[in-house]
């Protein structure tokens, strides 16, 4: 047994687990090896686990800010209504409505709110600032200890710098009223670094009803430190008010009662806002890493919406108000030690996450243009939840090590003080072997969860729904960098969900779904042509299915079958750069019985810019090039129109993609 060699390899991953918990623009600049990512043979635990880089953030054109979630392969991100409201998420078969079944982070605060006013896991991402996210660290499945709830179909780990390079201040101008302006630096104060940024932004849109967003973010960041010992302290401050134009009939649009980028119901939308305060600490010892952080977050929701318009109350009509106010606190800690046990050298750790949720009041509301008619339901939530997580990693032989894991968590919801406990008990499995010719090979098992509503767990009104609803996926995956300049990642994968009851929260309903079974194959490539010259495509299949049949049909709707993703990026060609993608979803059923299906959504999006000088640049981005007429999201379901039957008419409902638009960025250094 080579010691010297296993030894190497433990001290390189206490490296990167140190650089991963610093924010360090020294440890930044030493894993850049790959340009935009830190994907390389080697670096990671599963062939769909990765990590992408700010300089490829920072390079490729967004029309919202949820969309830095697309740098994860084979993830689609949407949106059927104001872009004040969460965006809407598709990955590995999912539909995962706002978020349930993918944990997003913003460093340590959880983004996914449980027992949202609106849906279960709901991930808001407009309060961040993309100019100041350092890096996303990627994972799919369930195969982690780390990760807890939401995280069965992976997790998004967005991480802020410490520092810039250099500060900036832009100005955004573009078609439908669209302004936005930051300006972000850092700059050294009382022996450490203090980073801040803000940015405030306007938008109408191509809707009938202006959409009026009106969005202010800040950030204000203090560090001290370096990669071996050092800590932060973050305040984060967000406000947004807008109106929405919600998905219409497809029926209104044929019979011209209203147009393509019109609605129904012209008062819906909402006003959300959202502050915190968190720190964060990590001291590197030679054969240990230590690792805590806290928060805070306070946040407020207010929704109107009306997706059926007079199908409930024909004299009022169907629109609703969900509303919330919650504040949110946690604290995690983490202990990693090197060791040699019985001639063998292995990497222990072991973890502590705590969270606790105090929402009061979220309530759900029969409106008419904003003004309450009648309470349907009103509640007063406490949910807490911790989870203790052991990891081991042993390196058997220089080319096979396995990771051995086990996470507990215990959940005690409180709706409207009637209680309910709840613990589940989640195991893991890896196996990583290689690296022979470039090439590593992985096979991943593990259990996860979601937590459900609590309002639909205990309390008034609920149908004691599953607490904990468990979950089983398993991974076989392949990384080759066998060409030079290309990172190759394949992975077949399945992940089955128990049967399960969930909060519907645009009905106030508590609703019953079946067993089901997703199954995929995904295949990922970054590839360097020349140092200015970088190519991504990422493909993905997969198939959703309930494990119990049911005569109505066994599909699961709106589940996504195929996504197809190409980028180029092009720099430093004189005074020019420049980038394009071209992002494809595929048709997906709409009903069980598939009966009724999407339209496939093709988008491209392109960017030209021009260094004016060392400290100045302008750019040019294009959304929806070729201009499609296509849809963001299709669902299918009965509404009624005036002058229609008392049951409705069921109909297919789309929001559509917003029609060619283009922004202008001028960016100023100092």
């Amino acid at each position: 047994m080579n010691t010297m060699h296993f030894t190497a390899a433990l001290m390189a991953l206490l490296a990167s687990e140190a650089a991963r918990a610093t924010d360090d623009t020294t440890v930044v600049a030493s894993v850049v090896v790959a340009g935009h990512y830190d994907n390389a043979v080697g670096t990671s635990d599963a062939a769909s686990q990765g990590t992408v880089m700010a300089d490829l953030i920072a390079n490729r054109p967004a029309l919202r800010t949820g969309e830095l979630l697309e740098f994860v392969p084979g993830m689609i991100v949407t949106q059927h209504s104001g872009d004040g409201k969460a965006n809407q998420y598709f990955l590995r078969g999912f539909n995962l409505d706002h978020g349930t079944d993918f944990a997003t982070y913003v460093d340590a605060m959880p983004v996914n709110m449980r027992t949202n006013a609106h849906g279960q896991g709901y991930s808001d991402l407009n309060f961040l600032i993309p100019e100041l996210v350092q890096r996303i660290d990627y994972k799919k499945g369930s195969y982690f200890a780390d990760e807890g709830d939401f995280s069965s179909a992976g997790a998004a780990h967005i991480r802020l710098g410490d520092n810039l390079a250099q500060g900036t201040a832009s100005l955004t101008l573009g078609g439908y009223g669209y302004q936005r302006g930051v300006v972000a630096d850092s700059v050294a104060a009382a022996g450490g670094t203090l980073l801040y940024g803000l940015e405030v932004s306007r938008n109408n849109g191509p809707w009938d009803t202006p959409e009026r967003v009106r969005k202010y973010s800040g950030t204000l960041r203090y560090s001290s430190g370096d990669a071996q010992q050092g800590y932060s302290v973050t305040a984060m401050a967000y406000r947004n008010r807008w109106n929405a134009t919600d998905q219409v009939p497809l029926r209104a649009v044929e019979q011209g009662l209203t147009g393509r980028y019109g609605g129904i119901d012209a008062s819906d939308g909402g006003d959300t806002s959202r502050s915190s305060l968190s720190w964060a600490m990590h001291r590197r010892a030679d054969d240990s890493i230590t690792e805590a952080s806290a928060y805070i977050v306070r946040s407020s929701l207010d929704l109107f919406s009306n997706f059926t318009y007079l199908l409930n109350d024909p004299v009022n009509g169907d629109q609703f108000q969900q509303a919330e106010k919650r504040t949110m606190a946690g604290f995690n800690a983490s202990q990693t030690w090197l060791s040699r046990i019985a001639g063998l050298d292995m990497r222990n750790k072991f973890g502590l996450q705590t969270r606790y949720d105090h929402i009061s009041p979220i309530g759900l509301y029969a409106t008419r243009e904003r003004q309450r008619l009648a309470t349907v339901r009103e509640d007063r939530v406490n949910e807490g939840s911790a989870g203790l997580y052991w990891e081991n990693t042993s390196y058997w032989r220089p080319d096979l090590r396995s990771i051995v894991g086990l996470r507990y968590d215990a959940y005690r919801f409180d709706v409207n003080d009637d209680k309910t406990d709840a613990h589940k008990v989640s195991p893991k499995l890896s196996l990583i072997f290689g690296p022979w010719a470039r090439t590593e090979y992985f096979v991943n098992y593990g259990r996860g969860f979601h937590s459900n509503d609590a309002r639909g767990v205990t309390g008034p009104g609920s149908a004691g729904a599953t607490p904990l609803v468990g979950t089983r996926g398993a991974e076989l995956g392949v990384r080759s960098e066998w060409l030079p300049g290309l990172q190759s990642s394949l992975s077949l994968w399945r992940l089955d969900i128990d049967s399960e009851l969930v909060y519907a929260g645009d009905s106030g309903q508590t609703e019953a779904s079946r067993p089901s079974r997703r199954s995929g194959v995904e295949w990922s490539n970054h590839y360097i042509a020349a140092p200015w010259l970088l190519f991504d495509l990422d493909l993905s299949a997969s198939r959703a299915r309930y494990r119990e049949h049911d005569a109505v049909g066994d599909h699961v709707p709106e589940a996504l079958d195929k996504v197809a993703s190409f980028g180029m990026t092009v720099k430093d060609i004189g005074r020019w750069f420049g980038g394009f993608e071209l992002r494809y979803f595929g048709q997906r059923p709409l009903i069980e019985d598939n009966s009724v299906r999407s339209a496939s959504t093709t988008l491209a999006y392109g960017r030209i810019g021009y260094r004016i000088d060392r400290s100045t640049r302008v750019t040019l981005d294009g959304f929806n090039l070729f201009n499609r007429r296509a849809s963001d999201i299709d669902y299918y379901y009965a509404s009624r129109l005036p002058g229609e039957p008392a049951e409705g008419v069921e109909d297919r409902h789309f929001h559509p993609v917003e029609p060619r638009t283009l922004r202008l960025t001028l960016t100023k250094n100092f």
